[in-house]
């Protein structure tokens, strides 16, 4: 079966429910985790007037927020046995970093929430869990 789950997460109430039914997998299997943040990009322009936040002190925070979302899932992998590994990469799209880290890492599944939009609002709204769908070959496993 599954060997080694890739479970993004964000810190949000729904990944974390992703990430709980990725641990039950991963126990009831004998996988290994790798969970995964995205690094948001710099959203203001370098060549703007008003600096907001420098990218430096950008950058130490979304690293700061990155860490303790991590180390979420790493304590309830821990708290029940399942190995676990971590990892983050910085990417425009939220997607393209998911599937570069699960082809980076040797994951066979990714293991993702989904809001269950269904009809025109899906399509209008779209989701990361829907742009991993259609852009990668490796298995996805949407919970809800």
């Amino acid at each position: 079966m599954f060997t080694h789950i890739l479970v993004p997460t964000d810190g949000s109430e729904l990944s974390r429910k992703a990430i709980n039914g990725a641990i039950d997998l991963a126990q009831a299997v004998s996988a290994h985790i790798t969970a995964y943040a995205c690094l948001p990009h710099y959203p203001y322009s370098p060549f703007s007037d008003v600096v907001v936040e420098p990218p430096s002190e950008f950058l130490q925070r979304s690293e700061r927020e990155a860490r303790v979302h991590l180390r979420e899932v790493e304590l309830a992998a821990r708290r029940v046995g399942v190995a676990f590994d971590s990892c983050t990469s910085a990417h425009p799209s939220p997607y393209l970093g998911i599937i570069e880290a699960a082809e980076r890492g040797g994951c066979d599944v990714i293991f993702m929430a989904s809001h269950g939009r269904r009809g025109l609002g899906s399509l209008l709204i779209g989701s990361e869990t829907q742009r991993v769908l259609t852009h990668t070959k490796i298995p996805v496993i949407v919970y809800r």
